[in-house]
């Protein structure tokens, strides 16, 4: 029963941060459409890797001085994640310049992909997730970060490892999970 309960409070604050989160992003299609269609994975990974690395570095520095907190990063960490997905299914000839519907629709079916991963993770591994630190998270996202570089050199091509999509899945989570243990406390 208290498995169940958890899988559910779980369930909750994933959907409430993932509802911060589309919010930031769908505000920014508003404002700056999909712009974001130009980048390249390489480019995606480069941004998620310098959110990450800032909060590594406040993270062993204490301080901060530029006004976004850790949360604002996680976020985008998630956004852009979310961005990578939506790149890697489009095909070349889709266009740069998607309606803010369809921007929606495609946000939530990746997200929804990787909620399900992760329900099925913590089906097995019990939320073990909840015992880590959020410094165990940045490291997690910044060795996916490096494994997607590593498919990339590899000219997108694995022999028994997952792909890319997989490791932007993992990273969005493993966002979902710190902004979790964060708004706990």
């Amino acid at each position: 029963m208290t498995e169940l309960i958890s899988m559910t409070t779980t369930d909750q604050q994933y959907d409430q941060v993932i509802h911060s989160c589309k919010d930031v992003f769908l505000k920014k299609a508003k404002d700056y459409g999909t712009a974001w269609r130009v980048l390249r994975t390489i480019s995606i990974v480069d941004q998620i890797f310098i959110k990450a690395q800032r909060i590594r570095t406040i993270q062993e520095k204490g301080q901060q001085k530029v006004a976004d907190d850790i949360a604002a990063e996680f976020k985008g960490i998630i956004n852009y994640a979310i961005i990578g997905l939506i790149q890697l299914d489009l095909h070349a000839g889709a266009p740069e310049e998607l309606e803010l519907a369809k921007v929606s629709t495609l946000y939530d079916q990746y997200v929804a992909a990787a909620k399900q991963l992760m329900q099925d993770k913590n089906h097995d591994y019990g939320e073990a997730w909840r015992s880590m630190s959020q410094e165990s998270f940045v490291d997690l996202i910044l060795m996916k970060l490096q494994r997607i570089r590593q498919i990339l050199s590899n000219e997108g091509k694995t022999i028994m490892s997952e792909g890319i999509d997989a490791n932007y899945n993992d990273i969005i989570n493993y966002a979902v999970f710190a902004l979790i243990l964060m708004s706990e406390g």
